[in-house]
């Protein structure tokens, strides 16, 4: 399955309801297993078990994954007669989220296309993972507000409203419980004030908060992101502490759940702290470079089959390709081998990305990358996975 091609949510529904005749789980249950895979922290590590996970998936398609199971097992466990993509297209209207056009009436509305901008893929490369982590950590608001929706059919808009402000005024207290708030802790504030919809700036102190949450649910999923934002230095300092211990107690948490919460929190970033934007310290060129990598891999990877083909078909570039693992290879055959690689990539249509402007950059990667596709009489140091 391609998550980023269309068709993606017809053949992902066809999938898990064929493994898991069982049934799914309902939306408390399902929620702690979306905050082991990072769902909740805006860094989707893998997917959710009703769904193998393949390496070929980058964060953003793992993402729109888990938000359609989440989506999906809300439909599933409801009483609502409506079809389920019929239902979440609604809702997404009923929020505001939906832009009706023209072409839309006419083609009739696009669920893939509302999640792809829910989901808010950066076109830049370069910043991509840094700017809309936030953004995708606030989206079990919207799995939250389609169950209040299939229940309730009114005033959602203002149920969501309500969680956003409510998020932006117990994260910002979290943050400000520090001793002493870092450039991360102050970007965060800013990305977080950027990531809300509606950003609606009615009054909302922390005991008003308190007092008007409604389940749960809605209350450990606040705790959860009270720990994230204070765990991005990697610790938590002893106000940090007494401040989440003092929310998760006011929220009606028990204190084993609440030291679960910040167990969960340190145990997941510290396994992946190096995948995690706002906790790393690389410059702009190494985020170019491993954003660029990962596109790069998948590309090659998805068109593996067509690749090897076309490389049977090209002897000479075949060949300089193998000498290019063992020697510097000079000018004449460094520009040869580029116009038989573009040559190449010109006839697949999904590589068409290294025939746009500035797109030979990323030649270098791609070389890098080929030999794993060249027969094994190339590489005598190849070892077969």
């Amino acid at each position: 399955m391609n998550p980023s091609g269309r068709g993606w949510i017809t053949k992902l529904l066809k999938l898990i309801k064929s493994g898991h005749p069982e049934g799914f789980d309902s939306l408390e249950v399902l929620y702690l297993k979306l905050r082991d895979v990072g769902f909740l922290y805006g860094s989707n590590v893998a997917t959710l078990n009703y769904l193998k996970d393949s390496s070929d998936y980058t964060k953003e398609e793992r993402c729109k994954i888990n938000l359609l199971i989440a989506f999906y097992s809300v439909h599933t466990n409801s009483e609502s007669p409506e079809t389920f993509e019929t239902s979440l297209i609604d809702f997404y209207k009923e929020i505001n989220f939906y832009e009706s056009s023209l072409m839309n009436d006419l083609l009739g509305e696009n669920l893939e296309s509302i999640l792809h901008k829910r989901i808010h893929i950066d076109n830049n490369i370069l910043t991509k993972n840094f700017s809309f982590f936030i953004t995708n950590a606030l989206l079990f608001i919207d799995v939250m507000a389609y169950e209040y929706y299939l229940k309730n059919k009114t005033n959602t808009l203002d149920y969501l409203k309500h969680c956003e402000s409510s998020i932006q005024t117990l994260v910002v207290s979290a943050l400000n419980s520090k001793e002493k708030k870092t450039s991360y802790d102050l970007s965060l504030m800013k990305l977080l004030e950027s990531s809300l919809r509606y950003n609606d700036r009615t009054s909302q102190n922390y005991m008003t908060i308190i007092d008007s949450v409604e389940s749960k649910l809605e209350a450990y999923y606040y705790l959860d992101l009270a720990c994230m934002s204070t765990w991005t230095d990697l610790k938590f300092e002893s106000k940090e502490a007494n401040f989440l211990n003092k929310l998760g107690k006011d929220l009606k948490i028990s204190e084993p759940i609440i030291n679960e919460c910040k167990n969960a929190v340190r145990l997941f970033y510290k396994t992946h702290k190096n995948n995690m934007a706002l906790l790393s310290s690389k410059n702009i060129v190494h985020s170019f470079y491993d954003n660029s990598s990962l596109i790069v891999s998948k590309l090659i990877s998805r068109n593996s089959k067509r690749l090897y083909k076309e490389l049977k078909e090209s002897k000479d570039l075949v060949l300089l390709l193998s000498q290019s693992t063992l020697r510097d290879l000079n000018e004449e055959e460094q520009k040869q081998m580029q116009e038989q690689l573009l040559d190449i990539l010109k006839s697949i249509p999904s590589l068409a990305i290294f025939m746009l402007p500035g797109g030979a950059i990323l030649l270098p990667l791609f070389i890098k990358f080929i030999p794993k596709l060249l027969p094994s009489a190339f590489d005598e140091n190849r070892i077969n996975d």
